[in-house]
């Protein structure tokens, strides 16, 4: 490809609206072009880059027999009905009628098309496990889609699903997925991804892992252990809190407390540390606006997950002046019996609380729950929070970071195909519903997410894997014959031998051609002038710097290809680990 006539254009100018590195690279150096919020279309080097991704997943999907198909974009709302999220999944489903005003959805998510596409194939033993996957256009209505790539409207994904007929089936198939995806992300060139356990979400289903690239530019919270190899995403760690004993139990005292409502003021004007402070978090389940009120100790954060997994989902409160709940002075003692009330572990062993009194302006404090309120039932609700106590060796390591979900995987058990009416028949005739399991990675995320930990000051560095080209050919003086002819030669030599090069012989300044090559972010850069040229070699480098060496001109065709493949081998000396 001669860069002359690539399509795209590459710029200096950090674009205002990128506030991620990948972004603002992918932009600057030709990738990507904003159609809408959260859509973009892809020039060559991105599509060539996501079509590497594709392959690489392609091949270890089929590894462990899976088979590629394609459901539509489009979806008949009916086949979402049936499983029951036409209703429950909220304005990310995008709604439509066709012509004939046949309500239609955009596909998000396939679990209805690939329940839909084999329920009549699967319909006896003898033809379980197997496993159907696809590459394909999704579309998520987001609410703030941000960071390029990232977190987008439309996007290409893989979503695999298997179908077994035993749990102990689906275990195993998930394992081999686990360890395929850790082999894709070794391959793509970032080995380093943590596997995480998660929430399942809208997905449903009781087992799930997320894989996770830590990066500054990531939305998700990673709970990580640095004593044990315990991980899990925010939303399904465990806080587990053992309270040291504090001040004995005192009478149940009602005190004016005047416009101290937030739970910092209330515990100054008191004199209670927060650590002492019954806090209340309110909400509202979306079916019937009814409250529900997590009480939790007064530094911990409610986890919205958590919650909703218990009573469905929810929506933060209005308080009116007319409910049952005081605003700002919400406490569990007296509180209204027309609000789900839930208590967070982190309450546990304090004898001596303060607390909202369900009266304008005043708290209680001397609270002891087991005397006041009785026997009441602990849950874990909260957040994890560093320094906490790992679920898994009990130590107080717990650290959290950030990080960039690459890929999914779920045991989603009966959720679809019983509600879908799916079934086969065993040995004995018996009917019974199939159990599945699925497994998704975004093509496009995962290329911004190397780009997000790959890159230096200027531009990418992309692994060989997945790079647009394997080497970047500078002819510095197109007008020197000599460098010219020899460049051109190297250049046709390299193509025949089967590799991807992007050859770069314009008029332009140095400056100009190697931040071009430096935004391209190739691994390989050769570079051919008239002072290499008097000196018989040319400049051989690494886009990372690992590698620059002079090399004679005799000897660069073979020196090239051996870098090559040696970038090639050390990606797959990675990838063994998973085997």
């Amino acid at each position: 490809m001669k860069l002359d006539k690539l399509v795209g254009e590459r710029f200096k100018e950090r674009p205002s609206e990128c506030a991620v590195d990948s972004h603002a690279f992918m932009v600057r150096g030709g990738y990507m072009k904003n159609m809408a919020n959260g859509i973009f279309s892809q020039y060559p080097p991105l599509k060539r880059i996501t079509t590497k991704i594709e392959n690489i997943i392609r091949k270890e999907m089929d590894a462990i027999d899976g088979q590629e198909v394609l459901f539509p974009v489009a979806l008949p709302a009916s086949l979402w009905e049936e499983s029951g999220r036409y209703e429950s999944v909220g304005s990310e489903l995008l709604r439509f009628e066709d012509r004939n005003k046949s309500p239609m959805v955009l596909g998000m998510t396939h679990e209805e098309a690939a329940v839909h596409l084999v329920r009549e194939y699967g319909n006896s033993y003898t033809k379980y496990p197997f496993m159907i996957y696809q590459i394909q256009t999704k579309f998520r209505d987001e609410a703030r889609p941000r960071a390029g790539m990232i977190r987008v409207r439309e996007f290409t994904m893989k979503d695999a699903y298997s179908f077994h007929t035993s749990m102990e089936d689906l275990e195993e198939y998930y394992d081999k997925c686990y360890k395929a995806y850790q082999r894709i992300f070794a391959r793509a060139g970032i080995p380093e991804v943590v596997v995480v356990a998660s929430d399942s979400g809208m997905m449903g289903g009781s087992i799930s892992h997320e894989y996770m690239l830590l990066a500054d530019a990531g939305e998700d919270s990673i709970v990580i252990c640095d004593e044990c190899d315990y991980s899990a995403n925010m939303e399904a760690a465990k806080n587990i809190i053992e309270n040291e004993a504090g001040p004995s139990a005192e009478d149940l005292k009602k005190v004016e407390t005047g416009d101290n409502h937030t739970i910092e003021e209330v515990c100054e004007f008191l004199g209670y540390p927060v650590e002492r402070a019954c806090k209340a978090v309110v909400y509202q389940k979306n079916e019937d606006d009814s409250y529900v009120v997590l009480f939790t100790r007064g530094d911990m954060e409610a986890n919205e997950t958590k919650i909703t997994n218990v009573v469905g989902a929810i929506h933060p409160a209005v308080i009116e002046d007319d409910s049952v709940l005081v605003a700002g002075c919400i406490g569990p003692y007296g509180i209204s019996d027309k609000v789900t009330v839930l208590y967070d572990s982190s309450l546990k062993g304090i004898e001596n609380l303060c607390c909202g009194a369900n009266e304008a302006d005043k708290h209680y404090t001397g609270l002891n729950i087991p005397r006041d309120l009785g026997e009441v039932e602990f849950g874990d609700y909260s957040k994890a929070v560093e320094g906490g106590i790992c679920p898994k060796c009990g130590k107080h390591s717990l650290g959290i970071a950030r990080g960039i979900e690459v890929g999914n995987i779920f045991q989603l058990g009966t959720k679809y195909t019983k509600s879908m009416g799916m079934e086969y028949l065993d040995a004995e005739g018996k009917a019974h519903n199939p159990i599945m399991g699925c497994y998704g990675i975004g093509v496009g995320r995962l290329a911004a997410s190397v780009c997000e930990v790959k890159h230096d000051d200027y531009g990418p560095i992309w692994p060989i894997t997945i790079a647009p080209w394997e080497v970047h050919l500078c002819c510095m003086r197109a007008d020197d014959e000599e460098c010219k002819a020899f460049a051109d030669d190297l250049y046709d030599k390299l193509q025949k031998d089967g590799l991807e090069v992007i050859y770069d012989d314009r008029n332009v300044r140095a400056g100009a051609m190697f931040s071009d090559a430096d935004l391209l972010g190739v691994p390989v850069r050769v570079v051919v002038s008239p002072r290499n040229m008097k000196n018989a070699c040319i400049e051989l480098s690494t886009r990372d710097k690992s590698v620059q060496e002079q090399v004679p001109l005799d000897e660069a065709f073979d020196t090239i290809k051996k870098l090559v493949a040696k970038l090639y081998a050390d990606i797959e000396d990675g990838v063994k680990e998973y085997e």
